[in-house]
């Protein structure tokens, strides 16, 4: 059975950090990408960072780039994401997915065909 379970998710001031954990389980070998989205009330899902699985190579949104840190733990199938000088804006329930995907797709939605549940992340000025 495929599965995917965020965890780490809270409430923190801006400026904090905040570290989200996505233990992966029943992944087959065709997924090369796994990657953290973002979810606000009323907006789109939104594409914050991915990891090529194979080769570490990285992709981020430019919402993000320098605050957060994505790592895929290829002993333990944990994903992580380390998330430095917290935005209010950054507030939204974040996603853990895997996929097959390109670097050009990377941050798209459409491709990773496994999700989590998500974790909340709330952000206070």
């Amino acid at each position: 059975q495929v599965q995917l379970v965020e965890s780490g998710g809270g409430s923190v001031q801006a400026g904090g950090s905040l570290r989200l954990s996505c233990t992966t389980s029943g992944l087959n070998s065709r997924v090369n990408a796994m990657a953290w989205f973002r979810q606000a009330p009323g907006k789109e899902r939104e594409g914050v960072a991915a990891i090529f699985t194979r080769d570490g190579r990285t992709v981020y949104g430019m919402a993000v780039q320098s605050r957060f840190t994505i790592v895929h733990d290829n002993v333990k199938k944990i994903l992580y994401l380390q998330m430095n000088s917290l935005k209010p804006e950054d507030t939204a329930m974040y996603y853990c997915a895997a996929g097959t995907l390109s670097p050009l797709t990377a941050l798209h939605v459409i491709g990773y065909d496994t999700w989590g549940q998500g974790t909340q992340v709330t952000v206070s000025s």
